[in-house]
C-alpha cells in the first residue's frame, strides 16, 4: 500500500509540474504578444504609417489595435505639445509628421497610399 501511495504521489507531482510548465508557457506567450513593439509590428506587416500622421492597423487584431491606440495616443500628445509651442494646428503638425514617418519607412513595410489603402514601400 505504501508503494502504491508513493506511485500515486509521484504521478500527481509529475502532472502538477506539467500543468505548471504549461501555465508558464502560456503566460510567457501572452506577455510576448502584449509586449509587441512598434518596430516588430511594422516588420511583420501588421501596422503602417497613415497619411494623417498616425499609425494604422494593416492586419487588425486585439493586440495590434492596442498597440496602435497606445502609439497614437502618444503621438497625439506630442503633436499637441508641438502645435501649442509653435502656435500652429495639430493637423499641420500631424501632416508634417506623416511625411517624415513615410520617408523613414523601410522598404517592405506598409504606408497608406490614400485613406484606407495600404501598399508596401
Amino acid at each position: 500500500m505504501y508503494l502504491a501511495m508513493m506511485s500515486y504521489s509521484s504521478e500527481m507531482e509529475i502532472t502538477m509540474r506539467r500543468i505548471f510548465s504549461a501555465l508558464i508557457i502560456l503566460i510567457a506567450m501572452s506577455f510576448s504578444v502584449q509586449a509587441m513593439n512598434l518596430q516588430d509590428a511594422k516588420q511583420a506587416g501588421l501596422v503602417g504609417e497613415q497619411v494623417n500622421g498616425y499609425l494604422g492597423a494593416v492586419k487588425p487584431s486585439n493586440e495590434v489595435n492596442t498597440l496602435v491606440k497606445t502609439v497614437n495616443n502618444k503621438r497625439k500628445a506630442k503633436y499637441q505639445g508641438l502645435a501649442t509651442k509653435h502656435n500652429i494646428t495639430v493637423k499641420s503638425v500631424a501632416a508634417r509628421a506623416a511625411k517624415k514617418a513615410m520617408s523613414m519607412t523601410v522598404k517592405g513595410q506598409f504606408i497608406e497610399s490614400s485613406p484606407g489603402r495600404w501598399k508596401q514601400k
